[in-house]
């Protein structure tokens, strides 16, 4: 089911309905998708996005009058939990979902920044559940993205909410040190485990045949491992350096993005001694 315009709500399933968020741009694709769940009763609304009074008068216009039991957020780049604190000024829910993190990044960032003000009212744990009439939504942690991610498991359907660790138009950005390539490859492999029907990715269209898509994502960070280790021994030293040689065609404003993800890689390679540092170069180990 293609994308629609921002603003407007669209019925994926009985259960789920999605607003996307006007907030375009080379790191969210065509916006961030907002989610409301439920039916007739009261509804939870899954990452709220940014502070934008449109795509917040957009998502009450999706919710018609129910009552909002929860606001829960993926992770807190800003743009997807900012909204959720004017989100709970007007409707009364509680805010749920993953920990409130703040860090200082010493590198470029090339998402989005952190939420620093994301002050949940509930944080919810691996396997911990929040329920509404007829639904229900699990939380199933997904470390890698950011160290806070979580996923929401949507059983009456066999849905996945899957925040940014798994979205239906591009890999994910990892970027250090919050950003954890082990981690990362460690919650695909959680969910390859899993027998999710469809995910509803922040960005992209849904995924209708996610453990192909989980495959072939692992596949293609174990390739890109590959080429850096190639890189290494032919004496490629930096992380610019290997951009340049392994993204040809790459547009310019995502080689921040994509230094980012070389060094996610370099650092879980070096925690498994497959490579070293030596000042600045990146040797093998």
């Amino acid at each position: 089911m293609a994308e629609t315009s921002p603003g407007v709500a669209q019925t994926l399933e009985p259960l789920v309905t999605r607003v996307l968020a006007p907030n375009a741009s080379p790191y969210t694709h065509t916006g961030t998708q907002s989610f409301v769940v439920g039916g007739v009763g009261a509804v939870a609304v899954i990452d709220p996005g940014p502070v934008d009074d449109a795509h917040l008068d957009a998502i009450l216009g999706a919710v018609a009058g129910r009552p909002v039991a929860a606001i829960l957020c993926t992770h807190t780049h800003r743009d997807h939990s900012p909204g959720a604190a004017p989100l709970a000024a007007r409707t009364g829910a509680a805010i749920i979902g993953c920990a409130p993190l703040t860090m200082d990044d010493p590198g470029p960032r090339a998402d989005a920044a952190f939420d620093i003000d994301y002050r949940p009212d509930r944080v919810l744990h691996d396997g911990e559940a929040v329920a509404g009439d007829g639904w229900t939504l699990v939380a199933v942690a997904t470390p890698g993205h950011t160290s806070n991610h979580l996923a929401f498991a949507l059983p009456e359907t066999g849905a996945l909410f899957s925040g940014d660790h798994v979205m239906g138009w591009s890999t994910t950005i990892v970027s250090p040190p919050d950003g954890d390539m082990g981690d990362y490859m460690a919650s695909l492999d959680r969910l390859l485990a899993r027998e999710d029907r469809v995910y509803y990715p922040a960005h992209g269209d849904l995924v209708d045949n996610p453990r192909r898509l989980v495959r072939s994502m692992l596949g293609h960070r174990k390739l890109r491992e590959g080429q850096i280790a190639r890189a290494v021994e032919r004496g490629v030293r930096d992380v610019p350096a290997m951009v340049a040689a392994m993204y040809a065609g790459l547009d310019p404003r995502l080689h921040g993005a994509a230094g980012r993800s070389v060094l996610a890689h370099l650092i879980d390679m070096e925690r498994r001694g497959i490579v070293a540092r030596e000042g600045a170069a990146w040797v093998r180990g």
